[in-house]
């Protein structure tokens, strides 16, 4: 396993076919305020890429990546995720799956269903938090800041066949279809200005 940072955009053809995991470290959770600063990328063959930016977006090879409608994109809480990439790269990083609202539709007998508690159960691995609060604006990233943004996409290929074996035994994989076909529109929603408001709700 070999972390490589690039600079401003990814290098041609460094991913096997197939689905792509992805993650973003940003200044803050408010994606009109709050600066996209790295996207995490693995294509689950043991090397994980990371694209830093200093205040140029335009990163052709990466957003023609995350633009394909044929490659899975892989997401934990994809719905932060795909809307900073929107705001920044102008790029809906679709289509989706993602691990936390598979598991907040098979691991019902939890509340638990951040990534460091789904990696552990279906796992049995470890993952640290530690620089989840981290400078990620900082002119130079620590080998920790890095392995940390590395673990966010590291488990994901390995963690989909699983959630999909459970939403299918639950009766739920066409119901948490739908739901990964909504979230790029639940993304537009926070960009527009109804990040916390229900529309759909009666009051």
């Amino acid at each position: 396993m070999t972390i490589y940072l690039h600079e401003g955009d990814l290098p041609a053809d460094v991913f096997a076919p197939g689905p792509i995991a992805v993650d973003t470290e940003t200044m803050g959770l408010h994606p009109h305020r709050d600066r996209l600063c790295l996207i995490q990328l693995a294509d689950g063959q043991g090397d994980e890429h990371l694209v830093r930016f200093s205040g140029d977006y335009s990163a052709p090879v990466l957003r023609a990546i995350l633009a394909d409608p044929s490659r899975l994109k892989l997401y934990h809480f994809g719905r932060f995720d795909l809307a900073v990439i929107k705001r920044y790269l102008d790029t809906m990083a679709a289509p989706v799956f993602c691990t936390k609202i598979a598991s907040r539709l098979v691991r019902t007998y939890t509340d638990r269903h951040g990534l460091k508690d789904l990696v552990r159960e279906l796992l049995g691995a470890e993952i640290s938090k530690a620089q989840q609060s981290s400078d990620w604006g900082a002119a130079v990233l620590s080998d920790a800041q890095k392995d940390y943004a590395a673990s966010d996409v590291r488990y994901l290929h390995q963690m989909m066949p699983i959630l999909q074996q459970r939403l299918a035994r639950e009766g739920r994989t066409a119901l948490a279809q739908a739901c990964f076909d909504f979230l790029p529109h639940r993304a537009e929603l926070d960009l527009a200005g109804w990040p916390e408001i229900d529309i759909f709700a009666h009051i």
